[in-house]
């Protein structure tokens, strides 16, 4: 037996079924919940798993983290003493990581040195937190104005299949990387392979990987593996914020797989399902996840979370109890993307704690304000405007539905990671630049342009030489 009295024999396997393991030690202590165990095939890879309960006196039962396939009983498995351990620090950037903290982007092996932190770590005490709020500037214009993000804070992008989480997510790392220089942290969570090659060579392109670290757990691998590879995300960040002090940016694209692979490994485990069939650990899972996205003195983990709507239900269990979590609430429109309006952010619906005055300053905060007026007065009128047609409308309502319209515009942009399929350069507005442009707009300096000059550019000067050059066309 080991110092600490964790066993240091090897157990065996005496259950397999798919991904869980029932595994017998001899006598004395039993591993820990969460910690890690190691069979050793030379042959066909070595396979992790990690301890989630005691059956009795010598048998645990533990989930696996990779492929269980032509595993049999009889099998010795080796305690690792702790959980499990994944390389942190300078050596992983740059580089592409599976749960475990293996090297899958078949580069060079990590030197011997490279330090290791456990994924399951508690998280900072409040008295290290640091309550200072600094706005995140994104350069994307929707966000920056409505919707603030703040370093250090956690905010979520709700969405359904197929609106643009994704794309939003990869060009926030590109704002990280451009306008901070800072450390950026991809956790791809339940990611499909061809996703995981498309943000590689993206990011090889762009010059931005050499300050990026990826983990993945892919669609394909074992919901143990998918379940985990969060923390070992959070831990590499965690060890940038703590033993060097630097400012780290983490996202994580699907929240929502992390939840569904905790409940696979709830279901496996043979734990009775909890509402709409989730597992009954869900809040504990989850907080559990979020509390340890915190900022310290002297450095921040800004978290930007990806979060699938199943069925464009917001009211989902899975939904709700990540939204308790986060200070933005970033929401997608299936209804906005049909129209074209990317990003398709919807204004009404999202919300940032950061729109204060005492954060942003009096000025954005009354623009923003006015911003969402005009554009709820705008949807308050759609069902009057479908029926009887803008002239129908008072001259006060007329003047709202027009700016509304010009303002919905301007606060689309076109990205750079969308530059390849669209043909159309990618814009990063600063935020003084974007408040100007919806200062002009609200004050109704737009109302006689085209509703096309304002449509997917970036600063208002833009717009202005579009509508200069149209009218020039227009009297030629």
């Amino acid at each position: 037996m080991a110092a600490d009295g964790r066993p240091d024999a090897p157990g065996q396997v005496v259950a397999v079924r798919g991904a869980v393991l029932d595994i017998r030690f001899g006598a004395g202590a039993l591993p820990a919940i969460d910690d890690a165990l190691r069979i050793a095939r030379p042959e066909a890879g070595d396979i992790l798993l990690e301890v989630q309960s005691h059956l009795g006196p010598d048998t645990v039962r533990a989930i696996a983290l990779d492929a269980t396939e032509g595993l049999q009983r009889g099998t010795p498995v080796q305690p690792l003493g702790g959980p499990l351990l994944v390389p942190v620090g300078e050596a992983v950037l740059g580089r592409l990581l599976d749960v475990a903290g293996r090297m899958r982007d078949r580069g060079r092996a990590l030197p011997a040195e490279t330090p290791r932190w456990p994924i399951h770590r508690p998280p900072p005490p409040l008295a290290r937190q640091s309550a200072s709020v600094r706005m995140f500037e994104t350069g994307i214009k929707m966000i920056d104005l409505l919707v603030p993000l703040g370093q250090g804070g956690k905010a979520a992008m709700f969405g359904g299949a197929g609106v643009g989480k994704t794309v939003l997510v990869m060009e926030l790392i590109r704002a990280m990387a451009e306008r901070y220089q800072g450390i950026s942290v991809f956790a791809g969570i339940g990611e499909r392979s061809r996703e995981g090659h498309e943000l590689l060579d993206d990011m090889r392109g762009s010059g931005v990987l050499d300050r990026t670290v990826l983990v993945y757990g892919q669609m394909n691998e074992p919901p143990g593996a998918r379940w985990r590879v969060g923390l070992t995300a959070l831990t590499v960040a965690e060890y940038f914020r703590d033993a060097e002090r630097r400012n780290v940016l983490l996202l994580m694209d699907n929240v929502f797989r992390f939840v569904q692979a905790g409940s696979e490994v709830s279901g496996l485990l043979g734990r009775p399902p909890s509402r709409v069939g989730y597992q009954p650990t869900l809040a504990t899972e989850v907080a559990a996840l979020q509390e340890r996205i915190a900022s310290v003195e002297g450095a921040a983990i800004t978290a930007i979370q990806a979060v699938y709507v199943p069925a464009d239900d917001f009211t989902d269990p899975a939904v709700t109890a990540i939204s308790t979590h986060v200070d933005s609430m970033i929401s997608l429109s299936r209804a906005m993307a049909a129209e074209g309006m990317y990003p398709a952010i919807d204004p009404l619906a999202s919300a940032s704690v950061l729109l204060d005055p005492e954060v942003v300053g009096a000025e954005h905060e009354a623009l923003a304000g006015r911003a969402r007026q005009v554009l709820a007065r705008y949807r308050e009128l759609q069902d009057v405007i479908a029926l009887l047609g803008v002239e129908e409308l008072g001259s006060a309502d007329r003047q709202a539905v027009n700016r509304a319209r010009r303002l919905q515009r301007f606060l689309t942009q076109p990205f750079g990671v969308t530059e390849a399929f669209t043909g159309t350069p990618g814009r990063s507005v600063p935020l003084a630049e974007t408040l100007a442009g919806c200062r002009a707009i609200l004050e109704g300096e737009t109302d006689d342009w085209a509703e096309s000059s304002l449509y997917m550019i970036g600063t208002i000067d833009e717009a202005r030489e579009k509508e200069k050059a149209r009218q020039a066309k227009a009297a030629a």
